[in-house]
């Protein structure tokens, strides 16, 4: 991989971003570490996108990787040798960018694009394309493919805690202190559908 991208490090550890939304809502990020061609599951990390980055795929890269950069800088922590962003030419921009404004310009980074897996890089204009079979594309395949795994559950899941709030904070009575003693004793919302009137008048 190290000999494909032209780097003059190798790659032993490598970090993958992806971003994950619904149609705009519950946008998340998250991250995965490999670390000699193996995933690294103690080091995954996934991020509630806050502010513009809802909206926008390249200001939600742009959060994970301050976020995750400078964390890892201020618990003096090591970088992985190498960032992969899931995406194409904007979505490696966004994250050449972040890493300029963090004083990181010399970490490398690239990206994959799903559709053509095209390989970005900031110092090509054109993109590189690796031979479907090579050992190195299916190695950043199957970090995209993680990244992209990872971030589909985290997303799932607050849309779940998401539509589990608005169904039953729609209830006349019902509050945030009791949705929480509801949830508590029954396990989820269908848990709560599924009650009796006897269970459901009976207290949490």
């Amino acid at each position: 991989l190290g000999r494909d991208l032209g780097l003059s490090t190798v790659p032993r550890s490598f970090v993958c971003v992806d971003i994950s939304h619904n149609q705009g809502r519950d946008t998340v990020g998250s991250l995965v570490w490999f670390e000699a061609g193996r995933p690294r599951k103690s080091e995954y990390r996934k991020f509630k996108i806050q502010g513009v980055g809802q909206q926008d795929d390249y200001a939600a890269i742009q959060e994970v990787l301050t976020r995750y950069l400078t964390r890892r800088r201020d618990e003096q922590l090591s970088v992985p040798d190498l960032i992969v962003i899931d995406g194409g030419k904007g979505q490696l921009s966004a994250a050449v960018a972040t890493l300029e404004q963090l004083d990181l310009r010399d970490l490398p980074v690239i990206s994959l694009a799903k559709r053509e897996e095209e390989v970005f890089l900031p110092s090509r204009s054109e993109s590189l394309r690796l031979p479907r079979r090579s050992p190195s594309l299916r190695l950043l395949q199957r970090a995209r493919d993680e990244a992209h795994r990872f971030g589909l559950a985290y997303n799932r899941k607050r849309r779940s805690q998401r539509t589990i709030t608005s169904e039953l904070l729609t209830i006349p009575g019902i509050g945030p202190a009791k949705r929480r003693r509801l949830l508590e004793r029954f396990g989820s919302l269908a848990g709560v559908r599924s009650a009796s009137v006897a269970e459901l008048a009976s207290g949490p």
